[in-house]
């Protein structure tokens, strides 16, 4: 082997211990670089050349070369900042960023330096947008749930939508003290009421005890003001109440005209104390005004569907006597309002039908326009819907639509058109909790930009003591001995909202912050891992590209499968550790000088192979 090999070899160290540096000042560059991961050069051997000797083959190495540039992703320091979209990661993983160009180009980075860029993109400072899932709050549980796959965290909207009330609070305390201030005793409440417009004073402040008013929101997100007026009732340990609103916004389609009183009166009800002062029980109407229904007159033809009775009778013929008989045969059907609630009653009770074994007829005496009359037929009466006897049907009974209880109305029965009922406000009872004494109270408003917006909200003014319950009084309405106020008032519902600050959890959560004081939970960052992360190709940009030897990404929360969890207003500093780069450089600079001598001390023995000749 000649001398000439020996000076490749320490060319070889040489070309080694300069790519050492090179990674070396790549790192200590880098020191600053937020989530840079360092690299460590190993080297290797190279081909050896076989020898042969007296005991037999040896082998006679020919240098160096770089084996492996690693990258080392031991975790770096924590920097904290006053950004909340500054995100660090505790652990394994990555963000998942993709190219703002291609959605097919997916990067990786642990430099969790982020904003919201003018479009709603959750970037890099280099427009390459952030990963994640969609959201929503469980309502039932209250946990935050992943909407979807994974997509481009971008806000389609900076605003919060409003979200219309459906349930009020009010706990009040009602002075025992009181006394009846409505028009007179037995009078009640809702009549001091006064909504026509010019009325000025919608109700007077000698008719009511106490007032509170509470603040609505329509799905528009205008607020409305309901009043709630209280006044003693006509016995111990009970008030009456009603709900109202702005006469102007009632736009409830129950009046026949603007002079109506009851515009703005919503309900009215009761509430009853016991001894104690607690509250024992509650009522509620819902007012509905006039009902436009129609009284009508029609012919005697069957209508489709109408259920019958045939077949033998029992029970004692009727016998009419006096009058001429009827020569015509009238269906009478009285059409209900066209309000409705619930519970419902009959609009008549007890009623029955003439049965008998021959034809039946009956006495018609016509009226006046104007004046009532009753029809009378006398015999026994039985439970049905119509009668067919012998020579045909005589009378047959359309079974009508229940009446709300409490709505009563004067009837007038003419042979001509229909006539209409109206001028007649209605009240309709409405069913509740005991316990918890929840009524719904409607409403029909005049929102934003002129159009109208339809409440039911539900009305809660405590718990009810029975007696075999001890709930706090603070938690339920009273009647005692001091003055009238309000102990607890909350309402749902809030107006729109604009975005004012973001915050990011642990959890990789986006939250946003807005105006209307609503916190919602808007997207979840993902993070993902691979096997072998020294496999992923350095992109530049502090990016990470997978490959063949990295395998596939694994994605899933933070915190989960081994994936770290987030650091939010922090970054990740570089994990270059300064004492060891210099420790290498020396290391490293020795190593070049060394292998420079090998190449002076070969060229040395070189000329003295050649001074040999002179």
């Amino acid at each position: 082997m000649s001398l000439t090999s020996s000076l490749f070899s320490g060319v070889s160290g040489l070309s080694a211990m300069g790519n050492a540096m090179t990674v070396i000042g790549d790192n200590i560059a880098n020191v600053n670089t937020i989530g840079f991961k360092s690299s460590r050069v190993t080297f290797q051997d190279v081909l050896s050349q076989t020898v042969a000797t007296n005991s037999g083959s040896a082998q006679v190495g020919r240098g160096t070369s770089v084996g492996e540039i690693a990258g080392q992703f031991a975790q770096g320091s924590f920097e904290s900042t006053e950004s909340p979209t500054d995100l660090a990661i505790g652990g394994e993983g990555f963000f998942i960023v993709r190219h703002p160009k291609n959605e097919s180009e997916q990067y990786f980075t642990r430099a969790g330096e982020f904003r919201f860029d003018k479009d709603g993109n959750f970037t890099t400072p280099s427009g390459y947008i952030t990963q994640g899932w969609s959201v929503r709050r469980n309502e039932a549980t209250g946990d935050v749930e992943d909407v979807g796959s994974i997509q481009d965290i971008q806000l389609e909207s900076f605003t919060s939508p409003p979200e219309k009330t459906n349930k009020i609070s009010i706990i009040t305390n009602l002075d025992a003290r009181g006394k009846d201030n409505t028009v007179g005793p037995g009078v009640p409440l809702a009549t001091a009421w006064d909504g026509r417009p010019g009325a000025g004073i919608n109700i007077s402040d000698l008719a009511f005890e106490y007032q509170t008013t509470v603040k609505a929101f329509d799905a528009l997100g205008s607020t409305h003001d309901l009043t709630l007026y209280f006044d003693k009732g006509a016995g111990d340990g009970s008030y009456e109440y009603i709900v109202t609103c702005n006469p102007e916004e009632d736009m409830r389609d129950i009046f026949n005209s603007d002079e109506d009183r009851g515009r703005g009166l919503l309900g009215r009800g009761t509430l009853n104390f016991t001894t104690d002062g607690l509250l024992a029980s509650q009522t509620f109407e819902r007012f509905v005004g006039n009902s436009g229904g129609n009284l009508a007159v029609a012919n005697s033809s069957w209508t489709s569907g109408t259920p019958k009775v045939s077949g033998d009778w029992s029970g004692d013929p009727a016998v009419l006597a006096g009058g001429p008989p009827a020569t015509e045969t009238y269906t009478f059907t009285v059409a209900p309002p066209a309000a409705s609630a619930d519970p419902a009653a009959d609009a008549a009770a007890g009623g029955g039908i003439v049965v008998g074994t021959n034809p039946v007829v009956l006495n018609w005496t016509a009226v006046g326009s104007g004046k009532t009359g009753t029809i009378s037929v006398p015999g026994d009466f039985k439970n049905g819907n119509s009668v067919e006897g012998p020579d045909g049907i005589i009378l047959s009974l359309e079974e009508g639509t229940d009446v709300a209880s409490g709505s009563t109305f004067d009837v007038v029965i003419s042979a001509g058109d229909p006539n209409a009922l109206d001028n007649a406000d209605g009240w309709s009872d409405m069913s509740g909790d005991f316990q918890n004494q929840h009524f719904t109270v409607g409403a029909d408003f005049l929102g934003g930009s002129n159009r109208t917006t339809e409440m039911d909200i539900e009305l809660d003014m405590g718990i009810a003591y029975d007696g075999s319950n001890w709930a706090p009084a603070g938690l339920s309405s009273t009647q005692f001995a001091s003055a009238s106020t309000t102990v607890f008032q909350s309402a749902s519902g809030y107006g729109a909202g604009s975005l004012q600050n973001i915050s990011v959890d642990v959890d990789g959560i986006i939250t946003g912050q807005y105006s209307n004081g609503q916190v919602t939970p808007l997207f979840r960052v993902a993070l993902g891992k691979f096997q072998n992360v020294q496999g992923l190709f350095k992109e530049g940009g502090n990016l990470f590209s997978e490959t063949r030897l990295s395998g596939s990404v694994i994605t899933n929360r933070p915190g989960t499968n081994g994936l770290g969890s987030l650091a939010p207003n922090s970054l990740e500093q570089s994990n270059v550790d300064m004492a060891s780069e210099f420790v290498k450089m020396i290391t490293n600079q020795r190593a070049y000088q060394a292998n420079s001598k090998i190449v002076t001390t070969v060229d040395t023995m070189l000329g003295d192979t050649i001074s040999m000749k002179r």
